[in-house]
């Protein structure tokens, strides 16, 4: 199979996918996610692979959507809708996407991620999808956009850090580096760059010689619990939120600014701490 987004690997028992679009940090494009999915079916089809590695190329591990791209180009253009908005359709759009991320989480196979330079906003989405992640030291996660045009559809971060922690991160859209994600119980474990790649391999050699029976068992029990505290619920919700965010009176100013005077700058002035633009002034009681 050929894909345009990410490669596919298997050696000794291990499928390694990586996403594949180094000049732009990986990137999510439009066919990413679906192709995300489709090689993790792959490695779920092959009778030969024990555990999934997940990777980035070039100098990060994801740096998100494409929001440049999205936020920069005409509003037709970007699925931002003018006129009336219409959840059902921004909906449609973004589920498949969490969906098509969740692949991971839902194999049948152990899925580990790898994480160097940047997890940020949908790239923390996919890393987090992920049964274990292990991170560099001075790679950084978060997810930004929570401050405006963004909720993270997943919703891991409650899952895997609690209802405190989550919301200090989606409350600041703060990054953090792997130390402080590891503190924090958001990874498995954060090591020295240089340490990464053998600290993934030492891992993996641990959990590829299980049979794929007692793997699949474990996985799967384990995520019932998550099933029977509402996790797909919770991603209903946080992906109609997700959509809302690109339509409100401070989302429509942030796509407005970013088309004006480009995406980093609008950035910029949204991760300043004034108030935004586009919120509606206080009443007077």
């Amino acid at each position: 199979m050929d894909y345009e987004t990410l490669t596919y690997g298997r050696a000794d028992r291990v499928a390694t996918i990586t996403l594949n679009r180094p000049e732009r940090l990986n990137a999510i494009s439009r066919a990413m996610p679906d192709e995300i999915r489709a090689a993790v079916e792959r490695a779920n089809a092959d009778d030969l692979v024990h555990v999934i590695v997940l990777q980035g190329a070039g100098r990060a591990f994801c740096a998100g959507y494409d929001l440049k791209a999205y936020a920069e180009a005409p509003r037709a253009e970007t699925g931002t809708q003018d006129g009336a908005y219409d959840p059902f359709l921004d909906y449609q759009f973004m589920d498949r996407c969490t969906q098509n991320f969740m692949s991971l989480w839902r194999s049948y196979k152990p899925t580990i991620c790898k994480v160097h330079g940047y997890a940020v906003a949908g790239g923390s989405d996919i890393a987090l999808c992920c049964d274990l992640v292990v991170m560099a030291e001075d790679a950084k996660i978060g997810y930004p956009p929570a401050r405006v045009w963004g909720c993270p559809t997943t919703m891991m971060w409650v899952y895997r850090i609690g209802a405190e922690r989550a919301k200090r991160m989606l409350f600041t859209g703060d990054l953090i580096d792997g130390r402080e994600a590891e503190r924090m119980g958001l990874v498995t474990r954060a090591v020295p760059a240089a340490s990464l790649d053998a600290e993934v391999q030492k891992l993996v050699d641990r959990i590829k010689g299980v049979p794929k029976n007692q793997l699949w068992m474990q996985k799967t029990a384990i995520n019932a619990a998550f099933d029977n505290m509402g996790l797909r619920t919770t991603q209903v919700l946080a992906t109609v939120f997700d959509g809302i965010t690109r339509h409100s009176p401070e989302g429509t100013w942030f796509k407005a600014r970013a088309e004006e005077v480009g995406f980093h700058q609008a950035v910029k002035e949204r991760d300043s701490g004034d108030p935004i633009p586009g919120s509606k002034p206080p009443r007077n009681n």
